[in-house]
């Protein structure tokens, strides 16, 4: 319904900033990263006029469906790619995108770092750690994250700026938290990428410089398809 996106918007950066107050953050604000797959650019555009700039995708090439137009008409937009990311589609990223969240392998980082030594555009770049072990799910296990991290930077001269992580469903997250700031910090890495719509409020506790709500802001991808039908 018109209106929906700018009021969903409304209610999550309220809870973000109240999050940000009980954890005693300070002044240091938490960034709302708009997760957007699947949902149309017509959307987009809503969160857009409703002031919002950061955004995640999950694919290139569902990016690359909507957001070069998007770009043109609000040319301060932020993109983050927060999904897998294959190495034939890293000249793409490299290209679209301005913050790559899913750095979880050797080969992916080489790939990303002779792309943006091609190009020079060098990205920022979060480590992506996989802090339940997760066999069918990429990134870094929690015991190599660290080697990975200075391969990253020292060899490669990877832009490191911080992690991400998706804990498992089926877990509190708030361990999941903990480890991967845990990590961060004795790699001196400031950001943290982590919580999403049903847990972002736990992760801000945890340190979150970065959030990525999608269904609390667009809603379910399946619920508009029910009312589209």
């Amino acid at each position: 319904m018109e209106g929906g996106i700018a009021a969903n918007l409304a209610a999550v950066r309220a809870r973000i900033e109240f999050a940000a107050r009980a954890a005693g953050r300070g002044e240091r604000p938490v960034a709302l990263v708009a997760v957007s797959k699947t949902h149309p650019a017509e959307r987009v555009r809503e969160a857009l006029k409703a002031g919002q700039r950061v955004f995640g995708e999950n694919r290139v090439q569902e990016a690359l469906t909507k957001f070069p137009a998007l770009r043109s008409e609000f040319p301060d937009l932020v993109l983050h790619l927060i999904g897998p990311l294959q190495t034939n589609k890293v000249r793409d990223a490299v290209a679209h995108f301005d913050v790559i969240e899913t750095v979880d392998r050797p080969r992916l980082a080489e790939a990303l770092a002779h792309e943006m030594a091609r190009t020079g555009r060098r990205l920022p770049c979060l480590i992506e750690v996989n802090t339940g072990e997760e066999p069918q799910k990429s990134g870094a296990s929690p015991d190599g994250a660290d080697a990975f991290i200075a391969d990253c930077r020292d060899r490669l001269d990877l832009q490191i700026i911080g992690l991400m992580c998706v804990p498992p469903h089926d877990q509190p997250p708030a361990p999941h938290f903990a480890l991967l700031r845990e990590i961060a910090l004795r790699n001196g890495l400031d950001v943290l990428s982590m919580g999403m719509s049903a847990d972002f409020e736990t992760a801000i506790r945890f340190g979150a410089t970065h959030v990525r709500v999608g269904t609390a802001i667009f809603g379910s991808r399946e619920a508009m398809l029910e009312v589209a039908g």
